[in-house]
């Protein structure tokens, strides 16, 4: 079996640290899923507006690695108990392929690239190959019953998350909104609870450091002009 890249999503994510654990978490971050060449057919996408939300099958690229680990330490657990990698979410799996539920925002018109999604609460850095897209259908996919094992144990945990007037200033309205929801999420290392640490947190080429204390994250500077 041979599989191609379909697309590339293009999101804020320029590095790992700092995006959502899953999708749909943060639905405020938006991306771009551009067609490949072979894929821009118009018709290859007609009537994808009927619907709200789409699967996207894809590739965990920056994970591809030799070899696989019959056990991880999910983020869920503290980063330090094993279970199996099939009882997992975890990137580091056998076939490195990801899965993601994303809402369409909107179907543009591209001059240069034909049909572009716009969707948003994706979960993947900038730049991932896509390998399909499929229709989200509440009917079959909607298990309102389903049991969430160790994942919901935390599920309901955010941080609050605080800044001074000048910071807000800075960031401006919306996009302060929306990296509080991506540091609310609590994107540090599962094991690393230090509240004199600094953490940085890249979203749409700005670098927002914060830091923890007990359950409170405080913004403390922006970096408008970081370089990874």
């Amino acid at each position: 079996m041979e599989i191609e890249p379909i697309a590339y999503i293009h999101t804020g994510y320029s590095e790992k640290f700092g995006i959502p654990r899953q999708s749909g978490l943060v639905w405020e971050t938006v991306g771009r899923i551009v067609f490949e060449p072979s894929y821009r057919h118009p018709d290859a996408v007609r009537g994808i507006e009927q619907y709200s939300h789409l699967w996207l099958i894809w590739d965990f690229s920056e994970n591809h690695r030799n070899g696989w680990n019959a056990t991880v330490t999910p983020p869920r657990l503290g980063g330090k108990e094993r279970v199996g990698v099939f009882a997992s979410r975890s990137p580091f799996r056998p076939n490195p392929i990801g899965l993601s539920c994303v809402k369409l925002l909107d179907v543009l018109d591209d001059e240069k690239f034909g049909k572009v999604l716009i969707v948003g609460g994706a979960d993947m850095l900038d730049g991932t190959p896509v390998y399909d897209i499929k229709p989200y259908l509440p009917y079959a996919d909607s298990h309102p019953e389903a049991e969430g094992g160790f994942g919901e144990e935390r599920k309901d945990r955010e941080l609050t998350v605080t800044a001074g007037d000048e910071i807000k200033a800075g960031l401006g309205e919306e996009f302060y909104n929306t990296v509080s929801r991506l540091i609310a999420m609590d994107p540090r290392t599962a094991f690393i609870h230090d509240d004199k640490r600094v953490w940085g947190l890249c979203y749409e080429g700005v670098n927002v450091r914060f830091r923890v204390e007990g359950d409170t994250a405080v913004i403390t500077e922006i970096d408008k002009e970081y370089q990874e």
